[in-house]
């Protein structure tokens, strides 16, 4: 292996494990304030990618029908908790919202706005899914032990990986780039599309440190993530604080899906195993440490990309092999510790 053979595949590392940090921070982000494992995180990568691919071919995507759905089937869960005006803003979240992004998307569809309208639509579409899956399946249960909580996240999946089928077929497709640029650095070539995926990374993880750290809101959801019962005594809405968890985690995995959509031919189920290694960073940072996700990630992508230059058909088993050390020293380091009641 020469230098300009290294390069290359620790720049495929860094684009590929700046995908799975984004998945990770959402998944850390999700169990700090739900203590929910979120395993349909995938979908929204998928499901965001393939819509990404159908807008700019002019047609009006299968996910329009999956947010419908969703919308009305939160709305019929939530609504027999809510009166009042919690009933009136729960039916402009569930109901009026996914009217609206249906008809602007029907109208837009049709005359092929370009990537950037494309885009914005797929967000639009996939992120209030997750918020429409918490008043579903998850904000019921929201006192359940993690285990509870973890089948739940399962069936989730699996029902979304089927409803994936149904509505976007078997066959794969891509996106297009968000750049054609090509620049060429001695023996290594950058594609734009790289660099928008690196940048955008960078940017949403800095917002996210920024939202975090200096407003009040993220303040809230740390407040929960440290302590539900004490955010809940000091007046912290902690279903609201899970709404706003999952809503970060779709619009994360949509944006991971409409930057990948240019780079690998997606399918309905491709975001399980995209998502799965996002989760081994996740669990490399205990599920709790953001910065610590964030290098894990980096670490999985590059650690995937030597495998498929060396092992290609063993790539997958290498990269969630890292995991087994990690999982051995912390259950030798730390002792085990009963499920919160």
């Amino acid at each position: 292996m020469d230098l300009s053979i290294l390069l290359i595949l620790i720049q495929d590392g860094m684009v590929n494990g700046a995908i799975y940090a984004l998945l990770a921070l959402s998944l850390v982000l999700v169990f700090a304030v739900t203590r929910v494992i979120l395993i349909p995180q995938g979908e929204f990568v998928s499901f965001a990618a393939l819509t990404y691919a159908a807008l700019d071919q002019g047609q009006a995507p299968g996910s329009l029908y999956l947010l419908g759905g969703l919308g009305i089937a939160a709305f019929l869960g939530a609504s027999l908790r809510a009166r009042g005006r919690a009933l009136a803003w729960l039916a402009v979240e569930t109901l009026l919202l996914p009217a609206v992004i249906a008809l602007v998307t029907l109208w837009l569809a049709p005359h092929k706005h370009g990537v950037a309208v494309s885009a914005l639509l797929s967000l639009a579409i996939v992120t209030p899914m997750g918020p429409y899956l918490y008043r579903l399946a998850f904000q019921p249960m929201a006192e359940a032990s993690v285990l509870v909580l973890l089948i739940a996240s399962v069936g989730v999946h699996l029902a979304l990986s089927g409803i994936g089928l149904l509505i976007f077929g078997p066959e794969g497709t891509r996106g297009p780039p968000f750049s054609d640029a090509v620049m060429s650095f001695g023996d290594v070539i950058v594609t734009g599309q790289s660099l928008w995926i690196l940048g955008l990374a960078a940017l949403s993880m800095a917002g996210l440190y920024l939202f975090f750290g200096h407003t009040l809101l993220g303040a809230a959801l740390r407040a929960t993530a440290v302590n539900r019962l004490g955010a809940r005594l000091v007046g912290i809405p902690i279903a609201r604080s899970g709404l706003i968890a999952f809503a970060l985690a779709g619009l994360i995995g949509a944006a991971s899906g409409v930057l990948i959509a240019p780079l690998t031919t997606v399918y309905y189920d491709s975001g399980f195993l995209i998502g799965l290694k996002g989760f081994v960073a996740a669990i490399v940072g205990a599920l709790a440490s953001y910065p610590l996700a964030v290098a894990a990630a980096l670490g999985v992508g590059i650690v995937e990309s030597f495998a498929s230059f060396w092992a290609s058909s063993f790539k997958e088993v290498i990269v969630f092999t890292v995991i087994i050390p990690v999982l051995l020293w912390r259950s030798l380091r730390h002792s085990a510790v009963e499920d919160e009641e």
